[in-house]
């Protein structure tokens, strides 16, 4: 009775608007706007699953990664063939990418023919089908006489899930398309490829890449656009590609830069993701399908199904007498009748009502027009639900893009196929409007592929080809930066001979060794309150530390910073003194101890030759320095005659040091079995503890002066047992100034010497130091892209800009949590305007050249503790070494590569190195006070 209500019910709404009894029946298949949002998002979280190696496995969207991990960037060239199988038929085709055409159209020629598959090849043998693929190949080859002897680079379309290990390797995950070809599944189809072609014989051909249909879509597009990174199809089936960043991409090593990831969406659902959107209409059809249960949304949305989801829908209807007065024939109960192209017919915006009624006439049917109007709004719902959810998908990976770049918002263009896109009315049209609206933040263009995946296949190749010639020549630029162990040990050699002939009062070299008079490190006994003065840079401090009775009271420690403006620097020795002082002088107001006699440690870190702990004469100047009138003059009495122009206050300078003896004496402080100083910032060098009696200038001075011990100059008295060592400051970045680097010397260093203040003066600084690595990888990037492998090899005046490339920049650069989008950022800040591949060679640029100085410090290093074993006979040496600088501080690999390289060219020596904290300037206060108490003594 109450089946009899419900049709009486139907047919009273046959005199009501025919479209309104459609939106009723299929109103699961209205899909709104949060709905889709919903959808949206379900999708970005199935991504996420896809891409993580934990879940993978059990992810319905597997996001498989295409080793494609760049789009074109207009310099492609070369011709190639390819193979493009996806359908009931495949191409081969000759591809010919242009030389110089860059971006510009026609930059690319091809020459196609198709050929055929017969039914039995899609069910047969594996390499029944691949044999028939390779004997068409040859048969193209000889028609377009191209040679057989060359041998061509091969771009196969393959337009079926794989999963690939690298470009040109892809295992066969199933079939789809009504392929069904045996023995082929998990095996590596190139490989089959390979041996189809050796099978057939007389062709020389190297398969440079594979790809899936959607990856050649956005390549095609991109070698056009830029800013293409996503591709998508809609035809027969669909499917969907983009750029992730490849340090979310979990099954591929590394973290740098982009790879193309194939969603493989079309199983979206599979999980039961979409189940509450599923239609008994979607269940039907899956039920009949060749896989039930697989490829669900893929199902809902691919040209395919459409055509059988009308169908079915109609069918129901007009068996509940909604249509056609009730009438099903037989044609319409027959799967298949159908299709894609008669909706895609239905929806014409002219023709599509009389078109449906042809359809429908065609399946013995007798629709009356309210009939037409229901079926043609039938199709409608079924492809605007199509292009709803591929919206939605869509949604979720631009979202997805935009989210990964911290982009406010994101401007990108989508390369689009398919026979659904390219042939269906209506369907672009919705396709874009539901997107922008569902993301108005996002500036989308949307790009048809004018000449379908075997283009972009070639581009794959071509770019696979790009990159590659690019690999090799940036290899080349930056494998002199690359030591070899061998190279390390002859640096090490080279510094240990240079230390030997340095301690030498009559030899020359080119590391100074420089007595420091400094006899002594801290025994926690220090106290009382000391002033430092700190110059090694561009700027000056002044530090008050007041050292508390008892180690565990530690220090207390007042500072002020003072900039030395370039004109002060490069001006006379006069101003800067004066200079210096003023800053003293303000403060000393600041502290309020004006009139205090303080007695003051400067630490002074240029290359002093030393007679006495207060008595320094500059050498050179170094780090930019040129002030007049001080090499050759006493800098402390330098100081004292400034302080008396001014005759503002007074000071005791008991000591002058240098920043690295400072620096030993800060961390000696707290570790006694600190014995060597290491600055490693915008300079760079060492000071060690040296046994006295291998200092043969320090003997010969002595004998001059017919050994004038105990003086007060001399830190105490000489013939105490108990003084076997000094300190000395080596100066080390004096070495190769005779040449000895030349063999490890580049010629971006011999740039960066020619044009600094001091050519051909401290080499090794000028390869370890920060205050010219910065200016190395400028040097190098300027070749790089001079030679079109950068910045699409446009040189901008930032670019030519010497001392724009600051040291820091490394630093930032670097950082192993630093995104390449920052990367990015950093070098548009100095005007270079880079792609994600730029950023990926800045980086190796910057990593090739710190790490270079890092090991050879740590050769140097090396040499150092290496030489105090040796002096003391030891077979293990445990010693700490004191470091301060903004390169060991804040580059974040120097001081781990610094550390291996010292361990494995000094492996009997245990080494440890701390930071200094307070730095060379409390060092400064401490050697004054250890020179007061041996004074005192």
């Amino acid at each position: 009775m109450l089946a009899v209500h419900l049709v009486s019910f139907f047919f009273s709404k046959l005199q009501e608007d025919p479209t309104k009894k459609v939106d009723r029946f299929l109103y699961a298949m209205r899909i709104h706007d949060d709905q889709l949002t919903d959808i949206s998002a379900r999708f970005q979280a199935e991504m996420k699953k896809g891409l993580s190696a934990e879940s993978n496995a059990a992810a319905a969207v597997k996001m498989l990664p295409t080793h494609v991990r760049s789009t074109p960037d207009g310099s492609e060239k070369g011709q190639f063939l390819a193979l493009d199988l996806g359908g009931s038929k495949f191409k081969v085709l000759q591809v010919k990418v242009r030389e110089g055409m860059g971006i510009r159209r026609g930059g690319v020629e091809m020459e196609e023919k198709t050929y055929s598959i017969p039914k039995e090849l899609l069910i047969g043998k594996g390499t029944e089908l691949f044999d028939h693929v390779s004997e068409s190949l040859k048969d193209f080859l000889h028609e377009k006489n191209i040679s057989l002897e060359k041998k061509h680079p091969l771009a196969f379309t393959f337009s079926f899930p794989c999963e690939q290990s690298t470009l040109n390797q892809g295992l066969l995950l199933n079939w789809s398309k009504n392929y069904r070809a045996r023995g082929l599944q998990g095996k590596d189809v190139v490989q089959v490829l390979r041996e189809a072609v050796d099978r057939t014989g007389g062709m020389d051909v190297e398969v440079l890449a594979m790809v899936n249909d959607t990856v050649a879509t956005m390549m095609t597009c991109g070698f056009d656009d830029r800013y293409c990174e996503v591709g998508l199809i809609i035809g027969t089936g669909t499917n969907a590609c983009y750029m992730e960043e490849l340090r979310h991409v979990d099954l591929v090593e590394g973290d740098e830069g982009r790879m193309c990831v194939n969603t493989d969406w079309g199983a979206f659902g599979d999980d039961g993701a979409l189940k509450d959107f599923i239609t008994e209409f979607d269940r039907d059809v899956d039920a009949a399908s060749n896989n039930p249960g697989k490829q669900l949304f893929e199902k809902m949305v691919s040209g395919m199904y459409l055509g059988e989801l009308v169908r079915l829908v109609v069918l129901k209807m007009a068996k509940l007498g909604l249509l056609f007065d009730g009438h099903v024939s037989n044609a319409l109960k027959t799967k298949g009748k159908i299709t894609t192209a008669h909706v895609a017919a239905m929806e014409e915006y002219k023709n599509g009502l009389k078109n449906t009624r042809d359809i429908l006439t065609e399946l013995d049917l007798t629709p009356s027009p309210d009939d037409c109007i229901a079926v043609q709004h039938v199709s409608t719902i079924v492809s605007f639900r199509s292009s709803n959810l591929v919206a939605a998908g869509l949604a979720a990976i631009l979202t997805r893009i935009k989210q990964n770049r911290n982009l406010r918002k994101l401007r990108i263009t989508v390369g689009m196929d398919g026979t659904l896109y390219k042939t269906h009315p209506q369907y672009p049209k919705r396709l874009h409007k539901v997107v922008r609206r569902l993301l108005p933040e996002c500036h989308v263009r949307f790009v048809l592929s004018d000449s379908g995946s075997s283009k972009g296949a070639a581009l794959v190749a071509a770019v696979a080809q790009r990159l590659a010639s690019q690999r090799r020549k940036v290899d080349e630029t930056l494998s002199p930066f690359r030591l070899n162990q061998e190279q390390l040990q002859l640096v090490k050699a080279r510094m240990r001979a240079g230390l030997e002939a340095g301690l030498k009062s009559k030899i020359s070299s080119g590391i100074k060794m420089l007595p420091s008079f400094v006899y002594h490190t801290p025994d926690g006994t220090e106290r009382g309150k000391y002033l430092a003065l700190d110059l090694g840079g561009t700027n000056f401090r002044t530090l008050l530390v007041d050292f508390k009775k008892g180690l565990q009271q530690n220090s207390r420690l007042y500072h002020k910073i003072y900039t030395i403006p370039l004109e002060i620097m490069q001006g006379t020795g006069e101003e800067l003194f004066d200079h210096i002082v003023q800053c003293i002088s303000d403060f000393l107001d600041y502290m309020g101890m004006k009139n205090a006699h303080l007695p003051a440690g400067f630490t002074f870190s240029f290359p002093c030759e030393q007679t006495a702990i207060d008595t320094g004469t500059l050498v050179s100047w170094t780090k930019g320095y040129k002030a007049t009138d001080c090499e050759g003059h006493d800098v402390v009495g330098m100081l004292r005659e400034a302080i008396k122009r001014h005759n503002e206050f007074d000071l005791d300078i008991v000591a002058v040091v240098n920043d690295t003896v400072g620096t030993m004496m800060s961390c000696a402080y707290e570790d006694p079995q600190c014995e060597i100083g290491l600055i490693a910032g915008t300079g760079s060098n060492l000071c060690y503890m040296e046994e006295l009696k291998n200092i043969e200038k320090i003997k010969q001075e002595e004998g001059k002066m017919e050994r004038e011990e105990g003086t007060p100059e001399r830190q105490g008295d000489m013939q105490d047992d108990e003084i076997r060592r000094m300190c000395i400051n080596t100066e080390w970045g004096g070495l190769g100034d005779d040449g000895s680097l030349d063999d490890i010397i580049t010629p971006y260093d011999v740039e960066v010497d020619q044009n600094s203040v001091n050519a051909g003066k401290q080499r090794f600084e000028k390869l370890t130091s920060g205050m010219y690595l910065g200016e190395v990888v400028r040097q190098v990037l300027l070749d790089l892209t001079r030679g079109g492998l950068l910045f699409r090899g446009h040189v901008t005046e930032p670019l030519k800009t010497p001392g724009i490339f600051q040291t820091k920049y490394l630093s930032q650069i670097e950082s192993d949590r630093l995104a390449l989008l920052q990367v990015r950022s950093i070098l548009q800040q100095l005007g270079l305007d880079s792609t994600c591949d730029d950023s990926i060679i800045v980086k190796e640029v910057c990593g090739a050249v710190s790490r270079r100085a890092a090991q050879l410090c740590g050769a140097g290093m090396a040499a150092v503790v290496d030489k105090m074993r040796e002096n003391r006979g030891l077979d293990h040496l445990n010693i700490t070494v004191g470091v301060d600088g903004a390169l060991y501080k804040l580059h974040p690999h120097f001081s781990k590569v610094l550390q291996e390289t010292t361990s494995v060219l000094a492996p009997q020596c245990d080494v440890t190195f701390v930071p200094s904290e307070e730095g060379s300037g409390k060092g400064a206060a401490l050697i004054t006070a250890v020179a007061r108490q041996k004074q005192d003594m």
